[in-house]
């Protein structure tokens, strides 16, 4: 079976680090090639071995604007020709599209003669004509939509014509393992020492991700702890004036926020890292405050690192981890809140451990790539009328 990936972006977040670990673990039977904008992510999966074929991208929002939201329409058009046209070049049996905005190319490139389209999606659209019009064109045109949790496919609306399956995005076991970190020297490296309490966050720089509300609870910490400090690794990935908020304003933002509650050289801005395992490693506990989080791909990293992990209990996570068993769920802007439960965590050393080896266990059992490949398999399967190709290569394993 040939499958041609489309992703619609040139940038490395969450989504397309999960979509390189599904192609890494996919069986011999399964014969990958990659539709998406020269860039970063092209060349990671180039160094896979996978054939790589360029597309135009789009980063517009999905709301309704009197320039961009014609060019994103255009560009769109154009990416469905080129997707058209690349799947009968690679003889592709089936397209598989990695965002929404990947899903309504492929959908639009079926009914220009494409292979039928399945649509992974990871984002939960905000309500308007325009996200109204993307669902519809990718429920009509796709033959299978696999949203990333329950949470997640519930915002696609009870009427949503495709198909859904729920398929949780993956992580790869093997690496993302703690008994790989040397816990000093990862520390050393960031600046940190052994006394400090190290808190993470790793998300984009973008304000539903809500790093600024982990700089309130760090300020409110630091009136108990003058050892807390807070690792933000990430980026502001989207800054095109087409996108829905100017993430490159909120990253500087951030940094006057630090300075005026008096924190500016306890939060240590990292931005895009290859080493996040190390990171994890390096740290007690994980933080992820957002606002809305369709899933949570850093807390399934840090789960699998034995990190005690807080999140939001909007969205995504409360399918990740059960309160105050694998990490603890609490509402979003909120720090004082936050403050308090990390506080007591701080103070309970062996609390934290246990909360992280419960972690552990929880992702291997349930997040592991190759529980993910099988389910995308079955999918392929279903939608091709074909058998299945064959198992997941084994990649990583549990503890």
């Amino acid at each position: 079976m040939k499958v041609l990936y489309i992703d619609h972006t040139a940038e490395i977040s969450g989504g397309e680090r999960s979509l390189a670990d599904m192609v890494k673990a996919l069986p011999p039977e399964v014969t990958p090639a990659l539709a998406c904008p020269d860039g970063p992510f092209a060349k990671a999966v180039r160094e896979l071995g996978v054939p790589i074929f360029p597309i135009v991208g789009t980063d517009a929002s999905l709301r309704v604007h009197p320039v961009h939201t014609s060019g994103a329409a255009v560009a769109i058009v154009n990416a469905a020709t080129a997707v058209k046209r690349i799947s009968a070049r690679f003889r592709a049996d089936l397209v598989h599209a990695n965002s929404i905005r990947g899903g309504i190319v492929a959908s639009i490139a079926h009914a220009l003669g494409a292979p039928p389209a399945v649509v992974y999606v990871r984002d939960c659209l905000p309500p308007g004509i325009v996200s109204s019009a993307s669902l519809r064109i990718m429920g009509h045109g796709a033959a299978c939509v696999l949203p990333n949790s329950r949470y997640t496919a519930q915002t696609l609306g009870e009427d949503f014509p495709a198909p859904v399956r729920v398929v949780h995005s993956p992580i790869d076991l093997a690496s993302f393992d703690a008994s790989g970190t040397d816990r000093a020297t990862a520390r050393a490296s960031l600046g940190l020492s052994e006394a400090d309490v190290v808190l993470v966050m790793v998300a984009q720089l973008t304000p539903w991700k809500a790093q600024d509300d982990a700089i309130r609870t760090l300020a409110l910490l630091r009136r108990r702890h003058d050892n807390v400090r807070l690792v933000l690794v990430g980026s502001a990935k989207f800054l095109s004036k087409a996108t829905r908020y100017d993430n490159d304003a909120y990253r500087a933002w951030l940094g006057k926020l630090s300075l005026a509650l008096g924190v500016e050289r306890d939060v240590f801005f990292l931005g895009e890292r290859h080493d996040v395992a190390s990171i994890l490693g390096a740290s007690d506990i994980a933080l992820l405050p957002s606002w809305e989080e369709p899933f949570g791909r850093s807390l399934i990293e840090a789960m699998a690192m034995e990190r005690a992990v807080v999140a939001t209990n909007v969205g995504g996570p409360p399918e990740i981890l059960a309160h105050d068993r694998e990490g603890l769920l609490l509402p979003p802007r909120a720090p004082e809140r936050w403050a308090e439960a990390i506080d007591a965590l701080i103070k309970d050393p062996s609390r934290r451990a246990e909360l992280g080896r419960a972690g552990r266990r929880r992702v291997a059992a349930q997040f592991s790539v190759e529980r993910h490949v099988d389910a995308i398999l079955d999918v392929y399967a279903e939608t091709t009328g074909d058998g299945r190709p064959g198992p997941a290569r084994p990649t990583s394993a549990g503890r």
